[in-house]
């Protein structure tokens, strides 16, 4: 920053009239050398204040040379920040691009084996499906085959049965005919036994009378 000299103590004016002053208090019964005496400690405190107010004012000249400065100031920041902004902006560009590049590969390798797994699940449940059909298809088969055997026996067994019955009806008639026979046949020779017992009892009977 470059330096504004402030404007030199003789340089300044008194806001008021020491003259005047000066015979105003002559006026009100003071003499000469009192009156000048009180000018005199009123320009040395006037003085004083005016020293200390000039050390907190900077002249209009000064002000526009901060001003200038603080706007050039202001303008190579501005000219950095764009800069900057604009290398920030091209790096995040690099890397927004960058990064959108690597997220579309590693979709695609996402996608790639996402294929690549439906595909080998569809397969897997293809074979699957094959094989669980071919066990159906057996298990069916073996099922229509124990079905006829089953009833391939079944039927044997009932006519089986169905002889068996017949025979034992048969033999159960065949019984009961030869039953019959050796009733009749026991019952002939019961009545052939009395008979001839009568006649052997009547024989003795006739011989003892």
């Amino acid at each position: 920053m470059r330096r504004v000299d402030i404007t030199a103590l003789e340089q300044r004016k008194l806001t008021f009239d020491t003259h005047a002053l000066v015979q105003d208090l002559e006026t009100h019964g003071f003499d000469k050398a009192q009156a000048e005496t009180i000018v005199s400690a009123l320009t040395t405190l006037s003085n004083v204040s005016l020293d200390s107010i000039y050390k907190e004012m900077v002249t209009r000249a000064q002000q526009e040379i901060t001003v200038q400065q603080l706007m050039s100031h202001l303008d190579s920041i501005r000219k950095d920040m764009v800069i900057l902004e604009k290398s920030e902006f091209a790096n995040l560009r690099a890397e927004n691009q960058k990064m959108k590049t690597e997220l579309e590969q590693v979709k695609q390798q996402l996608k790639n084996e996402t294929s690549q797994i439906r595909a080998d699940n569809k397969l897997d449940i293809n074979l699957q499906r094959s094989r669980v059909t071919d066990m159906f298809t057996d298990q069916e088969k073996k099922l229509m085959e124990a079905t006829t055997d089953f009833t391939s026996k079944d039927t044997k067994t009932r006519s089986i049965i169905s002889e068996t019955s017949n025979k034992i009806d048969t033999g159960i008639a065949s019984l009961k005919t030869l039953m019959e026979s050796n009733k009749l046949e026991t019952i002939c020779y019961l009545a052939a036994s009395v008979f001839t017992c009568l006649a052997i009892a009547l024989g003795f009977y006739r011989i003892w009378k």
